[in-house]
């Protein structure tokens, strides 16, 4: 036995020195990783837009063929030409607004400061807050706010050549984007069945039957996440407007992208919502609460039960956890994808721990 526990230690200080070996080697020739890294870098984006409209026009696409009886290139023409139908109407209707929004923010800035400034200094000239010695502690920040704004406005002007080429990239994303979603409309439901063939035929049936959970899983995560994201900045735009505060539409919007991300979404939202409020009155502030607070309440108590379901089943703590793990790593994209990549790999250890059972408990009767 003693013999044993030294040769699996040393056979497994060997693989863990070539392991290390291969590391540093790794670290010494990047210059072969780069292009690799460049490769994935630049289709990461365009497959990741369109394989988020193939998890939502796929449901369409399936009840045109299943309960309509209308053939597949049929209903991929009629989704192609709805997509083309809801870009034209974003372009001519929605995007404009937003842009012009987005404008006038941008040239009412240094106004919003000022008001935000004069509030400051109502606080500070309070007595309470001068017993609490607050007011050297907001002129610091405030005085990193004002360098922040500063420095980004600067930024803003100056960089007309980076703003030129992320032009260029989006248009050429328009472009690119549409391919890719429609050839993944076309033969992506024949991907898993391709991995299956190239498995000994004894998996296959249990690959296949992986890929049709893990397809569930992020189809229902996806496009329950885009209802809920559509209401949140419906109601949320709807809400701001009946409390008139300025830049509603652009708000509402900011609302529905930012609570992509659960539970810390809401709260990133409603942090320049509330700003523009406080430059109104801290009344429009408090207003602005109200209105995230009911329609947040409408969205986990109705809404995320009856889209979602248990797609999210999940102790919050949990989700709280992976989205600051992923968010100091990934940054914002990785707090996006955080929650659906651990349904994913949850998905996975379940059916694996079910079927690795299911397998002891058949050997056993056999014996």
């Amino acid at each position: 036995m003693e013999q044993l526990r030294k040769t699996n230690l040393l056979y497994w200080s060997v693989w863990l020195l070539v392991m290390a070996c291969l590391v540093w080697v790794s670290t010494k020739i990047d210059f072969i990783f780069y292009p690799i890294g460049a490769f994935i870098s630049t289709i990461f984006t365009p497959v990741l837009v369109a394989g988020f409209l193939y998890y939502i026009f796929t449901p369409f696409i399936e009840m045109l063929e299943h309960r309509l009886n209308i053939k597949r290139p049929v209903g991929i023409l009629i989704v192609m030409v709805l997509l083309i139908g809801i870009v034209i109407f974003s372009f001519l209707g929605l995007i404009p607004n937003l842009v012009s929004q987005i404008g006038e923010l941008l040239t009412n800035l240094p106004g919003v400061v000022r008001s935000l400034n004069k509030l400051y200094q109502q606080v500070i000239e309070q007595e309470w807050v001068q017993r609490l010695d607050i007011p050297t502690q907001l002129s610091q920040l405030s005085g990193n706010v004002q360098s922040s704004i500063s420095t980004f406005l600067n930024g803003l002007t100056g960089s007309i050549g980076s703003v030129l080429s992320a032009v260029a990239n989006i248009a050429l994303l328009v472009v690119i984007i549409p391919l890719i979603f429609f050839y993944m409309l076309k033969d992506g439901h024949k991907f898993p069945e391709a991995v299956a063939q190239l498995l000994p035929h004894e998996y296959s049936a249990d690959v296949l039957a992986l890929f049709k959970e893990i397809n569930k899983t992020i189809a229902k995560y996806i496009s329950g996440q885009a209802l809920v994201c559509l209401f949140v900045g419906t109601f949320t735009f709807i809400g701001y407007l009946l409390i008139g505060l300025p830049y509603a539409f652009l708000l509402g919007v900011t609302a529905a992208i930012t609570n992509i991300i659960p539970y810390l979404g809401p709260y990133i939202g409603l942090v320049p919502a509330a700003i523009i409020g406080l430059t109104v009155s801290p009344a429009k502030a408090l207003l602005v609460c109200a209105v995230v607070l009911v329609v947040q309440q409408v969205e986990s108590n109705i809404i995320s039960p009856n889209v979602l379901g248990k797609t999210l089943d999940m102790h919050p703590l949990t989700i709280l956890f992976l989205l600051l793990a992923a968010g100091k790593i990934f940054g914002v994209l990785g707090m996006i994808l955080a929650i659906p990549a651990y349904a994913v790999v949850k998905t996975i250890v379940q059916y694996v721990h079910g079927y690795v059972k299911n397998r002891r408990k058949k050997v056993l009767h056999k014996q």
